[in-house]
């Protein structure tokens, strides 16, 4: 009697540590920063050759000005397909693997990007190459490989939400908790550059001839970071300023940079309206202040990834590992996949720790299992309908 399609996938998987491990060391070996075009491109080619030669069908889409998006494809795919994501970009600089390639020790694998998220790219080639070994794909998936989540997805959003189109789940597999768990909820977030122009005079002989953009920039900065709220999960925080030009000359220029996160999308618009209320107030004749976007994130809700974490967690149990969800304030692509209404779990990758840090690590022992429970999680949504989704207006 032939084992039923879990099993099969799973006992597959079994003996797959050291392939993986071995994938794992080639993508960390390879810069790949997010402005690297060169770097992301080289990841996707290696991405790419293993897929094909399993006869997995790869789709490269060529960008001018960022890496290209590569897009697998497992069945035909149309409503109801499953969509996997990863990012191949880093934060690291490129020239970081001269100098910190890869190294492993023990049940720890090192180097920049080893969690965040090149165990997660080996991670989607392992369940796409497990499904397509199997006699038959009882569910269409989708996977995407873009290569600028690191800096706000600017180029890889479009083609996210177009893979999106129509699909029952996405699963995102960004680094699991150091706890183990996954990702039910993620804050949303967005950056902004706020620029004040003034006038500039002497400090001790003319004054008041001066408008102070220093001063309208301080007077804004405090009512900004007025607007955190603890108790609902607000936070604003100016991270950077600069301005003026010297101790005597009374500033005839200042920028600053601010981030913001919200859990709702709800909050999000509240929150716009406030920042836009603050920077169009007057502080000081003789000042104009402008802000501009320059990232953005939309959140993953809770109420979003309830249902498809209890198919995870119950076939995570049934591989033989507890697994819980919990909320973190970072943001992922996750977010554009659950802002048009569908089901969308994170951090199903392997376990990691101390990511964008020279003492990121990934926890080996946890490859194996993590990849075999969403293959499985996969399967599980085969036997559900197909749901339309339908974009939300945010």
């Amino acid at each position: 009697m032939q084992k039923p399609l879990i099993q099969q996938a799973c006992d597959w998987l079994a003996g797959q540590q050291k392939a993986m491990v071995d994938c794992l060391e080639a993508l960390v070996n390879i810069d790949s920063n997010s402005y690297d075009k060169a770097g992301t491109d080289a990841v996707a080619d290696l991405i790419a050759q293993w897929l094909e030669q399993d006869g997995i069908t790869v789709i490269r889409h060529p960008r001018p000005d960022s890496g290209d998006i590569l897009e697998a494809h497992l069945g035909e795919i149309g409503q109801g397909h499953a969509l996997l994501m990863g990012h191949r970009d880093t934060v690291f600089p490129t020239g970081t693997v001269a100098s910190r390639g890869y190294t492993q020790q023990d049940n720890l694998g090192f180097g920049p990007g080893v969690a965040d998220m090149k165990s997660g790219l080996v991670m989607n080639c392992f369940v796409l190459r497990a499904l397509s070994r199997l006699p038959h794909c009882p569910l269409p998936v989708r996977a995407l490989f873009t290569a600028d989540e690191e800096i706000g997805s600017p180029d890889g959003r479009a083609f996210i939400e177009a893979a999106a189109q129509g699909a029952r789940a996405a699963l995102n597999v960004e680094p699991g908790r150091v706890s183990g768990n996954v990702v039910t909820g993620r804050k949303g977030g967005a950056g902004f550059l706020i620029n004040v122009a003034g006038k500039a005079a002497h400090a001790g002989v003319s004054h008041a001839d001066g408008a102070s953009a220093i001063e309208t920039l301080a007077r804004k900065i405090t009512k900004l970071h007025a607007l955190t709220d603890y108790d609902t999960g607000i936070t604003t925080n100016v991270g950077t300023i600069t301005g003026g030009v010297s101790r005597n000359t009374v500033a005839p220029s200042a920028s600053a940079q601010l981030d913001i996160r919200f859990v709702t999308t709800a909050q999000r618009d509240l929150l716009y309206q406030a920042i836009q209320s603050i920077i169009a107030e007057t502080e000081i004749l003789g000042t104009k202040v402008t802000i501009e976007q320059t990232s953005e994130f939309y959140p993953l809700e809770e109420r979003m990834s309830r249902a498809l974490f209890k198919i995870y967690q119950s076939q995570a149990n049934a591989i033989g590992f507890a697994v819980d969800g919990e909320c973190t304030g970072g943001c992922s692509d996750a977010g554009w996949t659950a802002s048009l209404g569908i089901p969308t779990l994170c951090g199903l990758g392997p376990v990691g720790a101390k990511m964008h840090t020279d003492e990121e690590y990934c926890l080996l022992d946890t490859l194996i299992p993590r990849t075999q429970a969403l293959t499985t999680t996969l399967l599980a949504l085969s036997e559900l309908p197909a749901v339309t989704t339908t974009k939300l207006a945010y």
